[in-house]
């Protein structure tokens, strides 16, 4: 059964008054925690009383309030994103305090509220996850490499050579990980091996 993950487009933006304080929401898709760091870098402004936000990565998450009282922020915006079952997507609310205090349910309507609206707007792909694995085997193998790595959907990133044979970087579907992993074990008889790396839209 293919496992296919829903995740966003592109970015997209929200804002609305609530009470006086201005809410902005960005949500945005990324793929590593370094993406993370860089959409976040890009939306927040320094100027404004909270950049509360979350992300989710391949089934990881993370949020954080930034000054907010606990679990009034980052928890409820997490909560939207996992609602949609969506995956690799980050949303950073940014709050501009009016002078109205909210109490601690006001504040997760209000930042769930956007962010959920800021999805609202967002257009929702869908994709099958793949993994990046390394493949290394004896040049008398390239052949029914090349077969097997084909039978498989898989995609080749680069290769090198030296004296003991070929290096590949390739990716496939995860669920087709497995089913190259054996066959390459059948043909190779020990003479290929293939590990996994990363997982990779």
């Amino acid at each position: 059964r293919r496992r296919l993950m829903k995740t966003l487009a592109g970015p997209c933006r929200y804002e609305e008054t609530i009470r006086k304080s201005r809410f902005i929401a960005h949500a945005g898709p990324v793929k590593s925690q370094a993406d993370t760091l860089t959409f976040y870098e890009s939306v927040i402004d320094p100027g404004a009383t909270h950049n509360c936000w979350a992300w989710t990565i391949n089934h990881v998450h993370r949020s954080n309030d930034d000054g907010e009282p606990s679990g009034s922020a980052g928890r409820p915006i997490l909560a939207t994103i996992d609602g949609r079952k969506l995956d690799q997507v980050m949303i950073v609310v940014t709050r501009h305090y009016g002078g109205i205090k909210r109490g601690i349910g006001g504040l997760v309507r209000a930042y769930g509220g956007c962010a959920a609206k800021c999805l609202d707007r967002a257009q929702i792909i869908e994709w099958l996850p793949r993994v990046e694995c390394e493949l290394q085997f004896e040049f008398a193998l390239s052949g029914a490499v090349h077969d097997l790595l084909e039978q498989h959907g898989a995609e080749k990133h680069s290769e090198s050579f030296d004296a003991s044979g070929a290096s590949m970087l390739v990716s496939v579907e995860e669920r087709q990980f497995r089913n190259l992993e054996s066959a390459l074990a059948d043909v190779s008889r020990g003479r290929a091996s293939l590990s996994r790396r990363d997982v990779r839209n």
